[in-house]
């Protein structure tokens, strides 16, 4: 049964310790440090130097803003052992990569974390941040014989980091502890948002909720990818279908934009995980979400492919706008289809320093890039295409991430 709260906001100054620099555990430690001692760790010591010195590392306009303007205590260190001895919270947000040999995700970087942390501090609060399979805290605890290691999902957008931290759509925490209750007042008490719902579970069922909310946003990417597709091999107006079905408050209009697919830090890997949950239990819908992200890849290849081009340009391949991001991006999906049909490629992507992507040409120059390619694949609309916007594929309807 889960235990809807009024969270107390923690007032008093605590140590926190943050183990993971990247868009989650940066945004949570620049969070907290507005109000409490947090130091950020991290393996990459560039990182940390770009962190002491108030700079991201990360691509996040707020975070960015918030680190080189704001009064933080905040410090950034590559040592575990010292900032991990005086904690009173220790918060484990470090990348679980999806392993399609073990067909689970690759939890070994948060076992090395917690391993570390009861060592050095047992009577800290381990709050794991980081995606993990479910059923994974609870046989930590086990593992560990403690009850001082629990789950809580987070809820960001990438670009957006700080942003849903300071507005979170609800706080989550597993276990029902006074601890957890105290952690919970911690993230309300940290945002701007009033009156956040927070919910006590257990952390089994905090880990559910994560992948379960996680792959209904994949479904409704892939079920408006879908009506795209559809409305493209007829040759109807895909806007004004989606227009139609999205009045209807059931649906709304959220996450209704077509692209080539989902990407990303987190729906490709989490749906798999989901789906691999299933193992023993009937389902055909979580199934259907992930081959439907490799059907619509299929699909854009061989639109584009109908337009006989010789040379195609690539702009961009970060996920979106604002994004540094080009981990699974849909749009790498498409161009390796492209290329394995031996159609020249060339790639536009100012954040690659490097002259060649996967042995394609990158181009610095976008005027060259534009003048280069007969057709111009775009997974989102922009300005910068305006004056050739007859040679741009795109499925971006709305012109927004």
């Amino acid at each position: 049964m889960t235990n809807r709260i009024n969270t107390q906001e923690s007032r008093a100054r605590q140590d926190i310790v943050v183990v993971g620099a990247g868009y989650v555990g940066l945004s949570l430690a620049v969070l907290f440090a507005r109000d409490h001692v947090v130091t950020v760790m991290d393996i990459d010591a560039e990182r940390v130097c770009k962190i002491n010195s108030r700079v991201a590392p990360i691509a996040d306009r707020e975070l960015e803003r918030c680190l080189a303007t704001s009064e933080l205590s905040l410090t950034a260190t590559t040592n575990t052992q010292q900032a991990l001895k005086r904690a009173h919270f220790i918060v484990v947000a470090t990348p679980t990569d999806y392993d399609a040999d073990s067909n689970r995700f690759d939890t070994s970087s948060v076992d090395e974390v917690v391993s570390e942390a009861i060592r050095v501090n047992p009577t800290a609060l381990i709050i794991i941040k980081s995606t993990v399979p479910v059923g994974y805290t609870a046989a930590l605890q086990s593992r560990f014989t403690t009850n001082r290691i629990i789950f809580s999902p987070e809820f960001l957008r990438e670009g957006h980091a700080l942003h849903d931290n300071l507005h979170p759509s609800r706080i989550i925490v597993g276990d029902e502890s006074a601890d957890s209750g105290g952690f919970a007042g911690l993230l309300s008490g940290a945002a701007e948002k009033r009156q956040v719902e927070s919910i006590l579970m257990s952390s089994t069922e905090a880990e559910a909720v994560k992948l379960f909310a996680n792959t209904y946003l994949a479904m409704r990417v892939s079920f408006f990818n879908e009506l795209d597709s559809y409305a493209l091999a007829r040759g109807l107006d895909t806007r004004n279908i989606i227009e139609g079905v999205c009045l209807d408050g059931r649906i709304g209009t959220g996450y209704n934009n077509p692209s080539f697919g989902y990407g990303g830090y987190c729906l490709p890997k989490d749906t798999k995980q989901l789906l691999a949950e299933y193992e023993q239990i009937p389902q055909t819908l979580i199934k259907a979400v992930v081959s439907s992200n490799v059907t619509r890849k299929d699909f854009v290849a061989e639109e584009i492919l109908k337009r006989q081009p010789k040379v195609v340009g690539f702009y961009r391949l970060a996920m979106k706008d604002g994004s540094d991001n080009f981990r699974s991006s849909a749009i790498q999906g498409v161009m390796k289809r492209i290329k394995a049909k031996g159609i020249c490629v060339v790639v536009y992507e100012p954040m690659l320093k490097a002259k060649t992507f996967f042995g394609s040409q990158v181009s610095s120059s976008l005027d060259e890039f534009k003048s280069t390619a007969d057709l111009i694949v775009a997974n989102r609309q922009t300005t910068d295409l305006c004056d050739v916007a007859d040679k741009v594929f795109s499925r971006d309807v709305y012109r927004e991430n």
